[in-house]
């Protein structure tokens, strides 16, 4: 971690909240709560006879489709009672599995559902309610604008080292929130992170979906996920803890700062042999211009060894707060005006855009 402690001012693109607010375990009657349509979202319904003849899940209407992926999709829906509007996210549990796994895929569900609902959290996708009818898992979560980070991994189209930075500290302040629930999500990447810039929105998804699908596996016998962002432990099929989604996290910043993956394989399972013995790059060999201090964050989440990473996703966001105030010094000191944070992204790391002290070997003071 780096030596220095500082008060942080986020960037002006992306503001993520100061505090966590600590959440208790839920009793019978906020469970109950938790699980209804919030009031804030009640309207007088308005149904159409054409409405009345859309096919229902419980009592959700599906308007049209949002999305697909490789086990269910996303649909518009309303609620038949109240009118409220929620993104309705499906999974067909009854096409994935049978027999004794579908039963144990449906009890997993629903804990991962009602664990999903404590999560309150201004970065993660708030959930409203879930079920099942005939096979068909359902998850009503709020519905968000924007595009997820899958639109920003193309090298002509990457977002400012800032904003990368800005967004890298909500993620895991909101993967610190989760964790401190005994929540890990087991599947960050592009996908799962949604992004409004104008709106100044960063929300995670989908936590609890991975842990659902780890019960099916491929004829090969891999467990089903995104192998590019797993960390060592998780493709070993070890426990797990709140230090591999940090890993993951590694991985998508890399991403995200030059459009590659920091290691790869032409097979699985030679993608599978890297992520658990080649050391990952630098990430200024392939972006020369990104502060050092940048550079050793994500060193350290990359690390193989759980206990050389971080040790929660607060300590990750502290140091993060001190490269994005690197990325906010001016660049030319002597021209008594302060730079943007785009200002000074580009081009060379000067001495302006690197903390004054920084630590060697700071995975250390993560074990």
């Amino acid at each position: 971690m780096l030596d220095e402690r500082r008060a942080f001012v986020d960037t002006q693109v992306l503001h993520s909240p100061d505090t966590l607010e600590a959440t208790q375990p839920l009793t019978r009657e906020e469970l109950a709560a938790c699980l209804a349509t919030p009031a804030v979202f009640r309207q007088p319904p308005v149904l159409s006879d054409t409405v009345r003849r859309q096919q229902m899940l419980g009592p959700y209407l599906l308007e049209r489709e949002l999305g697909r992926g490789a086990m269910g999709r996303v649909h518009l829906a309303r609620h038949r009672d109240t009118g409220a509007v929620v993104a309705l996210k499906t999974l067909a549990l009854g096409r994935e599995f049978d027999g004794f796994a579908l039963e144990e895929a449906r009890q997993r569900f629903q804990r991962e559902a009602l664990a999903a609902c404590r999560l309150d959290h201004a970065d993660i996708v708030r959930v409203f309610d879930s079920g099942e009818q005939d096979g068909i898992a359902y998850i009503a979560m709020e519905r968000l604008t924007g595009q997820d980070l899958s639109q920003h991994l193309a090298p002509e189209h990457l977002l400012p080292v800032a904003t990368v930075v800005a967004i890298s500290r909500r993620i895991a302040r909101a993967l610190a929130h989760a964790h401190a629930q005994g929540i890990i999500h087991r599947d960050i990447k592009p996908a799962n992170i949604m992004v409004d810039i104008g709106r100044n929105q960063v929300k995670v998804t989908d936590f609890g979906i991975a842990r659902i699908t780890d019960a099916n596996r491929t004829r090969t016998g891999l467990v089903l996920g995104s192998p590019s962002y797993m960390s060592p432990e998780q493709l070993a099929g070890r426990p797990v803890d709140g230090r591999s989604d940090l890993y993951s996290l590694g991985v998508l910043m890399f991403q995200m700062l030059t459009g590659e993956l920091p290691l790869k394989g032409n097979t699985m399972s030679e993608l599978i042999g890297a992520i658990a013995r080649t050391p990952a790059p630098d990430v200024r060999t392939l972006r020369p211009s990104l502060p050092a201090a940048l550079a050793e964050v994500i060193g350290i989440l990359l690390e193989k060894r759980p206990e050389l990473r971080y040790r929660d996703g607060l300590d990750l966001a502290e140091d993060l707060k001190l490269v994005a105030d690197t990325l906010r010094r001016p660049t030319r000191p002597a021209s008594g005006t302060a730079a943007s944070v785009q200002e000074c992204a580009p081009g060379p790391a000067t001495d302006q855009c690197r903390p004054p002290s920084h630590r060697a070997g700071g995975a250390q003071s993560h074990r």
